[in-house]
């Protein structure tokens, strides 16, 4: 069974590296180019923040009154019962997680094979090589993942730190003035999509409840914490980008990152701004590969057919079966991403609407619980209930409409997928009613 090894900190540094990880250095240029002038791109960055930080008050009230390594399958069991469970406990293990790990390795490797080109293939090397590096140091123990992720991740944010102080302390050339354009609904949809995306992996917190210190009390003052630092570095981010290159500049530079240092600093400062892509990238997929084999453990403590991956390592105190299984997967949607060419992207549409149907359901699981009386009985209660989750919910059901419409083929790959559990489902529920 897991252990109690990880503390608040651990918790909240781990909530950060896995956000602050990829998406505030790709989707600036995106939301911008849907943005008519600064005024709505910065008011989008910080609607968006309001809507994470509504999700993070709502799981945090959940994690602290039902602390478990199986996170939102635990939330959606006890909630909807275990068949709904059960079809996101599939979801997960084969859409939501292998293609967010994904999505991460190939920024990792397309970042890395600029620094130290391998050819047309080295993005989809790269990302293989960080994806079993990082299974095999978790694998060793739970330690070692975390610390590899505390060590990372600091480092990650004061150099992200650093960056947007020089940004601010330097004088560069002029930027452009944002050319101005209309805003409209679909605009804004699309543009909230990306900025949800960008702060998105704060919810993976709830797989470490059943490992943290005393969570009924520590969880909501962890998964907050890190939120805020995620909300706060991300809009200091975003003004740099304003004051180097100005809105035009962020729409026309798709990594937009590294076009605000080369202004700043020149292609020393590109190098930089690499290497630190580099490392923000690799914390996410070191991040998403513990949270993401706990789900895996849970499926196979859960389901008679795949107990081998839910027994979990004494020694290191580690899912290790889950862990290998988590990988292969992974491992195959890299090389899907790569013979695609689409790498990033098509790994964004796979999980895009499977992700947000279910943190739909999980925001409205603080109605049942509550309708039941089973709500609020902890340290901790989500403020504002009931307009806190109805506005997380609104967030959830719009991005979903959004991704759903503009994701793409992806997208329906993903659906097709989650469609594809049904008949395990049905097994599954089969055996419980049963017994």
């Amino acid at each position: 069974m897991p252990r109690a090894e990880l503390t608040p900190r651990d918790v909240t540094v781990m909530v950060v590296g896995i956000v602050l990880g990829i998406g505030i250095f790709r989707t600036p240029s995106l939301v911008a180019q849907y943005s008519a002038d600064e005024t709505v791109f910065v008011s989008l960055w910080l609607l968006g923040g309001l809507f994470t930080l509504a999700g993070a008050l709502c799981y945090a009230e959940l994690g602290s009154a039902r602390p478990d390594a199986g996170g939102e399958y635990a939330f959606l069991r006890a909630a909807y019962g275990p068949r709904l469970a059960l079809l996101f406990a599939w979801a997960r293990c084969t859409v939501i997680q292998p293609g967010a790990i994904a999505a991460a390795a190939f920024v990792t490797g397309d970042y890395a094979n600029v620094l130290l080109p391998l050819g047309r293939y080295g993005p989809g090397v790269y990302a293989l090589a960080s994806i079993l590096l990082f299974t095999l140091v978790n694998r060793v123990g739970t330690r070692p993942g975390k610390t590899t992720q505390n060590v990372i991740g600091v480092a990650v944010v004061l150099a992200v730190l650093a960056i947007v102080v020089s940004a601010f302390l330097t004088t560069g050339p002029t930027p452009r003035q944002g050319t101005p354009q209309d805003t409209t609904w679909a605009g804004i949809g699309l543009a909230m999509m990306f900025i949800l995306l960008t702060y998105g992996g704060w919810n993976e917190a709830a797989y470490l409840s059943g490992e943290l210190h005393d969570a009924r009390r520590t969880m909501a003052r962890a998964l907050i914490a890190g939120v805020l630092i995620v909300i706060a570095v991300s809009l200091a981010i975003n003004f740099a980008y304003l004051r180097v290159l100005g809105l035009d500049g962020i729409r026309d530079s798709d990594v937009v990152g590294a076009a605000m240092m080369r202004a700043v600093a020149g292609s020393t400062g590109e190098a930089v701004m690499s290497v630190v892509v580099v490392l923000s990238a690799l914390t996410t997929v070191n991040g998403l590969i513990i949270t993401g084999s706990r789900s895996y453990y849970v499926l196979g403590r859960d389901l008679g057919a795949l107990k081998s991956i839910g027994r979990w390592r004494e020694r290191g105190s580690t899912p290790a079966n889950a862990l290998v299984l988590q990988a292969a997967v992974c491992a195959a949607l890299v090389v899907f991403g790569s013979a695609t060419r689409a790498g990033f992207r098509s790994m964004v549409s796979y999980t895009a609407p499977v992700f947000w149907f279910f943190t739909l359901l999980v925001a409205l699981s603080l109605y049942v619980f509550h309708h039941r009386g089973t709500g609020g009985r902890h340290p901790y209660r989500t403020p504002l209930h009931p307009v806190t989750p109805a506005f997380f919910a609104l967030a959830c059901l719009g991005v979903l409409w959004s991704s759903l419409l503009y994701a793409g083929w992806g997208s329906v790959l993903g659906v097709a997928v989650l469609l594809a559990g049904t008949p395990l489902l049905l097994v599954r529920t089969a055996g419980s009613d049963s017994g």
